[in-house]
């Protein structure tokens, strides 16, 4: 009789995931059209948008970064993350100053918010240069809400005038075109397997080096 002899295989199983990045875009895109429409003036209050901010800016970008964090995606992690918790944080902030969270006459000082936007505008600019080795679309999203805080923390802080909160208003209506068409294209482009909406090469210098150290290594 033959003898049998036996293998064990060791390792990891790697499960198939779909790409999370429209979930995140479309999240970030409903929370911005809702919340530039009230700095525009074409809505009121900020009461009706706390569910959006919830809901869409936070737990869809939070929960498209953690499957980003699956697929080894760092910069698509951190940012759905980052700016999933932002919204968290506007979430409680407008809850507490629309008396829906907290002890009745809290006292709310506007610049404490002014130094998040500031420490976010930090934090967005130099994710814009990584976005750079994303795709063109995702960079301009990423310029845009660059003007955003940049708009947000000068108003809140006192730092400019008016011009300021209406640069964040209409850079935030610029977020949410941006990133209802990244959605489009990442989803149209996957489900068929060609080019639907055009997103646009990575570029700059160190996309540039980045091609060529890899040429390097495969050589």
């Amino acid at each position: 009789m033959e003898k049998l002899n036996e293998v064990k295989v060791t390792g990891h199983v790697q499960s198939v995931m779909a790409n999370p990045t429209p979930l995140g875009l479309f999240g970030l895109a409903i929370v911005t059209l809702v919340a530039s429409s009230s700095k525009l003036g074409i809505t009121h209050g900020a009461a009706y948008i706390i569910p959006w901010a919830l809901f869409l800016g936070a737990a869809a970008q939070f929960v498209a970064g953690i499957f980003d964090f699956k697929h080894n995606n760092t910069f698509g992690a951190t940012a759905f993350c980052a700016y999933g918790f932002f919204w968290f944080g506007m979430a409680f902030s407008w809850m507490i100053s629309e008396g829906l969270w907290g002890s009745g006459g809290v006292v709310f000082d506007p610049h404490q918010m002014g130094f998040a936007f500031l420490g976010y505008f930090i934090f967005t600019v130099f994710m814009t240069f990584g976005a750079m080795g994303a795709n063109k679309v995702l960079f301009i999203i990423f310029f845009l809400i660059d003007l955003l805080f940049l708009g947000l923390f000068m108003n809140t802080l006192g730092w400019g005038g008016e011009a300021y909160h209406t640069l964040a208003a209409y850079a935030e209506l610029g977020v949410a075109i941006f990133s209802f068409y990244g959605c489009g294209a990442q989803v149209l482009n996957s489900h068929y397997g060609i080019t639907v909406l055009p997103i646009g090469s990575p570029f700059g210098p160190w996309t540039r080096a980045a091609r060529a150290a890899q040429g390097k290594v495969a050589a």
